[in-house]
């Protein structure tokens, strides 16, 4: 919570430090990035980087946090911080990293604001930070010692999978043959790959097979730079180089998004693209649990040729009593199946249904806002971003 003064402070500067956050997050990853390389090169994503989407999500994340400070004081936003936990503890970041991240914020804080920054300003925001920033190591180090501190273990490509033009599955099994702990059907894994260049760049993956497996099953969508963005790094030289007997380094299993199974409970599960796949797992998990109630199951893609994953999809769906396939398709789309994109207006939702959303942010926010108007509460919809979480910054 914060001090009474700061809060005022806080209260007071929040419009001029919010409009300005953008222009403060875009001198600082530069300054921070001269004085420390090897966070470029080793552990920020420099696709985002280039494309700009870690700057809008890093300031979306400290105004969502700062406004929700001041307007509710007395809670917490677990939310914002146990999903950014989960990030930084698959990507190995520690606690002393912090106050690299403190000394390059604040002086672009100062670069941006000038004489703005009185002392009174720098120490309500600098308490901002503070308050964050521990919540987070405390939020880290749970996540941490639950699995032994950060760690990247070895694993083998046993089979690699071609789905469809740019969608490879890789299953995989640890090199050192030993036990495999179970995941939560929705969680990811990091990879961390060696580049041409000598950077060891990191990566998400939605973990794809079914929890209990000991196995370990990712599906990676080849970035390809359309609309101007920057190709995929990773995902390219995973493409290009990966074979059967290879070999990728993986963290633990880490994701604030996973499936909460309750008997009894309707779902509905909607994905796009290549979002389907940990609504994969959950479709795995329910179906190894024999789950009865309703399951709605929803995705939207290019075309059939285009959906990753889609008999695994249709297969786990069929194996649930209760459950129901809706796909729509740009193009080509088959008898039975919807064109163009998803829309929920004509699909019956049960009451009390809990729903689970990937796939593009403007997906997401159709199909939230179309189940919010159909009754679902906000509370029961939970969602999954590939990527720097923009939903904060785009509010």
């Amino acid at each position: 919570m914060l001090s009474e003064q700061s809060a005022a402070t806080v209260r007071a500067t929040l419009p001029v430090v919010g409009a300005a956050i953008g222009d403060i997050t875009g001198r600082f990853y530069p300054r921070m990035f001269a004085a420390r390389p090897e966070l470029l090169r080793d552990l920020f994503n420099r696709g985002n980087q280039a494309a700009g989407t870690q700057r809008q999500a890093l300031a979306g994340s400290i105004a969502a946090f700062a406004t929700y400070l001041v307007e509710q004081p007395e809670r917490r936003p677990d939310a914002i911080l146990s999903r950014i936990a989960h990030k930084h503890v698959s990507l190995g970041i520690t606690a002393d990293q912090y106050a690299i991240v403190h000394e390059h914020l604040f002086a672009a804080i100062v670069e941006v604001l000038g004489e703005a920054v009185t002392p009174e300003v720098a120490a309500a925001w600098d308490e901002v930070y503070w308050l964050m920033a521990n919540a987070l190591i405390a939020a880290e180090k749970r996540l941490y010692d639950e699995n032994g501190g950060p760690s990247w273990r070895q694993w083998e490509i046993t089979e690699r999978i071609v789905e469809t033009v740019d969608v490879t599955t890789f299953r995989l099994r640890p090199v050192d043959g030993g036990p495999v702990a179970p995941f939560r059907a929705g969680q990811y894994v990091s990879v961390r790959v060696a580049l041409p260049d000598g950077a060891r760049q990191i990566r998400q993956y939605s973990l794809t097979g079914a929890p209990s497996t000991t196995e370990r099953q990712i599906s990676v969508k080849r970035v390809s730079g359309e609309g101007g963005a920057p190709e995929g790094e990773v995902s390219n030289h995973l493409h290009a180089h990966l074979t059967e007997g290879g070999v990728l380094e993986l963290s633990e299993a880490y994701g604030d998004l996973v499936l909460e199974e309750t008997a009894g409970t309707p779902l509905l599960l909607a994905s796009a693209g290549i979002g389907v796949t940990p609504i994969i797992a959950m479709l795995a998990q329910l179906a190894e649990a024999d789950h009865r109630a309703p399951v709605t199951v929803v995705h939207g893609d290019r075309s059939p040729a285009h959906h990753a994953l889609r008999a695994e999809h249709e297969a786990y769906t069929g194996k649930l009593a209760g459950a129901s396939t809706h796909f729509w398709y740009e193009q080509d789309a088959p008898e039975g199946a919807g064109t163009g994109f998803v829309d929920l207006t004509d699909l019956e939702v049960a009451p009390g249904t809990r729903a689970y959303l990937c796939g593009p942010l403007p997906f997401m926010r159709l199909v939230r806002g179309q189940l919010i108007e159909k009754g679902v509460a906000p509370a029961d919809i939970h969602y999954e971003v590939f990527g720097p979480d923009l939903w904060l910054a785009q509010d």
